[in-house]
């Protein structure tokens, strides 16, 4: 296998963790939110009072909030998507030339 190969696959791995748990915390941040909110706390900023009796924001930090999530969970997908498109495109080139090696021939007999 040549080695450039390989060591590009371990980053692609890492940055597919990544973005896998990025939008895993993205999904559950509202939960977070919500219990800090009903435990007494303000939310994580979102409200200044104690808990949320005392909460006063306007009709459009919900919104806003939402539409903020619901984009950057677009983007974290989007990012999901193309690095596992390059990451099939370097295990097809990798299983191609160790197929090519196992043959032995100049002709590419193995390839199906």
């Amino acid at each position: 296998m040549p080695s450039s190969v390989k060591e590009t696959m371990t980053p692609i791995r890492l940055f597919v963790a990544g973005l896998i748990a990025a939008i895993i915390a993205v999904a559950v941040l509202p939960m977070i939110v919500l219990l800090d909110l009903a435990g007494g706390g303000d939310g994580l900023g979102i409200c200044s009072g104690g808990g949320l009796s005392d909460c006063r924001t306007s009709y459009f930090d919900g919104p806003e909030l939402l539409a903020i999530l619901a984009l950057i969970l677009l983007l974290l997908v989007l990012a999901l998507r193309a690095a596992r498109q390059v990451q099939q495109t370097l295990e097809r080139r990798r299983d191609r030339d160790a197929l090519d090696r196992s043959v032995g021939g100049r002709d590419g007999l193995g390839r199906g």
